[in-house]
């Protein structure tokens, strides 16, 4: 696998979250507010489930919400972290079989979250191109723009998790 390639700064997403697919969200933990400047994005009881690639202090949920924390950083993955990926997608299946609401998230809601939210629609039988494709005309032309994790999802998450043991 190829390692993620420099690219210039990132622009802020211009939401909060998007919805990919009825019930299922990715955002980050900031969005460019109507204002133009930088606001923070504090989940409190929209969603049944949220999913955190990267917790920061004072972004919620609001208590009752069910809430999964799984840092992962924004670069090549070790077996470990791609299995907690792979459960917070299963978890993501789960919730939306049962009709609840979920949001992935991570710092912007662009890489991390799109990794989770296309293992979960790849796991639902989508092809990974066409999840790729999805994402980012939901989110954002930026979604997914680590190429490492494009690959990732190419490859399948699973047997880019025993191709990474096999490398320890």
């Amino acid at each position: 696998m190829r390692a993620r390639r420099k690219l210039p700064d990132v622009p802020v997403p211009d939401d909060p979250w998007n919805e990919i697919v009825p019930g299922l969200w990715m955002g980050g933990h900031e969005f460019r507010g109507d204002s133009g400047q930088t606001e923070f994005a504090v989940v409190h009881d929209e969603f049944d489930l949220v999913l955190t690639l990267l917790r920061l202090p004072g972004h919620g949920p609001d208590p009752g919400v069910e809430h999964h924390v799984w840092p992962v950083p924004d670069g090549p993955l070790d077996g470990t972290q791609l299995t907690g990926v792979m459960r917070l997608g299963q978890a993501a299946c789960d919730a939306l079989d049962e009709g609840r609401r979920v949001l992935v998230r991570c710092f912007h809601g662009y890489n991390r979250s799109g990794l989770v939210v296309a293992h979960a629609l790849i796991r639902a039988g989508r092809a990974p191109d066409d999840v790729i494709r999805l994402i980012r005309a939901r989110r954002s032309p930026w979604a997914l723009h680590n190429e490492l994790f494009v690959d990732y999802l190419r490859t399948g998450l699973p047997t880019a998790r025993l191709l990474e043991e096999l490398a320890e």
